[in-house]
């Protein structure tokens, strides 16, 4: 998972500062063939690139509309994949609206995968992956399961999301569905042999290594796991450390 943070501090969602306390998940994706971060986060942290229309949504309304997620996954600048955190995860966003029996925006952590034009299967493999890791650790913060996890689509069988199709539109497509999604988060949950650390101001690999595996001479295996091709950290980082 490459996972960073640009909290969109102009949006209205983050500016209102009400809280939730994260019942589930909930998987949207944008509906739009622009598979570029860019597009939602903003401004240029020098990794996005650059949103020449700037129509990202950190401002108030963007478009005129009142919404903001969680986490958009989707492509950097350089082609790679990555996750943006966009609102504190315990922050009220504005992204599934309201069914019969309420809104997941009360409820739930929303995470809007970036779309392609539906059809790019190595695009697809990649961000589905990043969003089941994604899931993995959101489930662990949060004391969550595979089973917390839920589609827009689903959210609105289930009366608490608006009529859309997400991502049921999108998955089938590439032999997905949101069953093996929470099979794929589980399979993963069970598997891991890894646990997450965010990075801390002053934090080096070597300090990582001494005090979570015991040595800091072990700080290699720490950089290996997460295909690290410097020792530079940045605080708020998200590194996989091994499990004793």
């Amino acid at each position: 998972m490459n996972l960073r943070r640009l909290i969109l501090t102009n949006n209205a969602c983050y500016k209102a500062g009400r809280t939730i306390t994260p019942r589930g998940i909930m998987l949207h994706s944008t509906g739009a063939n622009n598979p570029w971060l860019r597009r939602y986060v903003g401004p240029d942290d020098g990794l996005l690139g650059v949103n020449r229309h700037n129509n990202h949504w950190n401002q108030e309304r963007p478009g005129g509309r009142s919404v903001c997620v969680h986490a958009f996954i989707g492509r950097l600048a350089d082609g790679s994949i990555a996750t943006y955190q966009t609102l504190p995860w315990n922050h009220r966003g504005w992204h599934c609206g309201r069914g019969v029996r309420g809104s997941g925006n009360d409820t739930h952590i929303s995470v809007e995968i970036c779309e392609d034009n539906l059809a790019g299967a190595v695009y697809f493999r990649r961000v589905y992956n990043e969003a089941v890791e994604l899931c993995v650790y959101l489930c662990g913060q949060f004391g969550l399961t595979e089973v917390d996890i839920i589609s827009h689509s689903e959210g609105h069988r289930l009366g608490i999301a608006s009529n859309h199709a997400d991502v049921m539109h999108w998955f089938p497509r590439h032999g997905k569905s949101m069953d093996s999604f929470r099979a794929d988060v589980r399979k993963v949950v069970a598997e891991s042999d890894y646990e997450i650390y965010t990075v801390a101001k002053g934090d080096s690999l070597w300090k990582i290594a001494a005090a979570r595996l015991g040595s800091g001479a072990r700080h290699p295996e720490i950089s290996e796991l997460n295909a690290l091709s410097s020792g530079t950290l940045v605080a708020g980082q998200k590194l996989k450390i091994p499990k004793k």
